[in-house]
């Protein structure tokens, strides 16, 4: 059985601290088959046999088992998939056309008996964004691109909030994210120019105060916990993302919270989604990531064990 890790170019990665690069280590030193699949080499064929071209690679832990201390990408080899063999998707958002065509073609190959994690239906079923605002726990959320709607939307919000927080509904790491005054008088004008950038429907909620205590980010695997951490804002910011600064340590979640991403997991289980990411500020759940679920070298850090085995240990 070889596992295939679908992922993106590496120099786009920081190897250091990249999640899937953990995982693809992990798996090496279990002593198991695992290769990196990159998007220029990926193909679906009706007729022909499906032999991609898969690289090997050399890496190594720090002594703390979480971070790389050295990446080294090797050879190519040309391999038939056959069915049983994984594969891992691991192409970080935005959710774009680019996507969706790899989701259409990893479809394809889970018709001919190979499984995928997370699985592309799953994926395509469950936006990261609007299934967390289903969740009694999540922020009142305006998403859309209409300008009457979105005014309305303030209107209401203006009662208990002084700032709103707009964002793309497909993009990722805080990328696109933008505070702005609830009574500022060009925010109309302001929404319409977020719609313009994004091409389409975006995220609006009131500003949530609890972030500049941090944000949980909590990593479920098969419907189980592997582990959580806060992640906190740089003094004066609000954007709780380690890859723009902010620090983080251990924690446990509430057992409210615990129930709620339990019960989410086991919906998102029966659809083959089975790497889940929550974010969570305060006592809302914000994001259930799992199109490319991160921070498995953080949450891994902070706990001091790999959880990368407990993964490989439930597939």
């Amino acid at each position: 059985m070889k596992h295939i890790l679908f992922i993106d170019p590496i120099e786009k990665l920081n190897p250091k601290k990249d999640s899937t690069l953990m995982l693809a280590t992990t798996m090496k030193e279990q002593g198991i088959e695992v290769y990196l699949l990159f998007e220029k080499d990926f193909y679906v064929s009706n007729k022909a046999k499906s032999i991609l071209k898969l690289y090997n690679f050399e890496s190594h832990f720090y002594e703390d088992g979480a971070y790389l201390k050295s990446f080294e990408l090797k050879e190519s080899v040309s391999l038939e998939l056959h069915k049983n063999d994984m594969i891992h998707m691991r192409i970080d958002p935005p959710f774009d056309t680019r996507y969706l065509r790899y989701l259409w073609m990893l479809r394809y190959y889970t018709l001919q008996g190979i499984k995928v994690v997370n699985s592309p239906d799953g994926i395509l079923r469950f936006n990261e964004k609007l299934h967390a605002y289903t969740q009694k726990s999540s922020l009142e959320s305006y998403v859309g691109s209409s300008v009457d709607g979105f005014m309305q939307f303030v209107e209401i919000m203006k009662k208990d909030h002084q700032e709103l927080i707009l964002k793309p509904l497909d993009m990722y790491q805080g990328f696109g994210v933008e505070k702005v005054s609830i009574n500022d008088a060009n925010l109309a004008f302001r929404f319409e120019e977020k719609v313009k950038e994004n091409n389409g429907a975006i995220v609006a909620q009131p500003f949530c105060a609890d972030v500049v205590n941090g944000e949980i980010r909590s990593l479920y695997f098969k419907g189980k916990e592997l582990g959580s951490i806060l992640k906190v804002p740089k003094k004066g910011e609000f954007l709780a993302n380690i890859a723009q600064g902010a620090a983080f340590h251990a924690i446990e979640l509430t057992p409210a919270m615990k129930k709620e991403c339990d019960d989410i997991c086991a919906e998102l289980m029966a659809e083959g989604v089975d790497w889940v990411a929550f974010d969570i500020m305060g006592n809302h759940v914000s994001e259930i990531n799992i199109t490319c679920p991160g921070l498995l070298v953080e949450v891994s850090f902070a706990h001091k064990k790999n959880f990368g085995l407990d993964i490989i240990k439930a597939l």
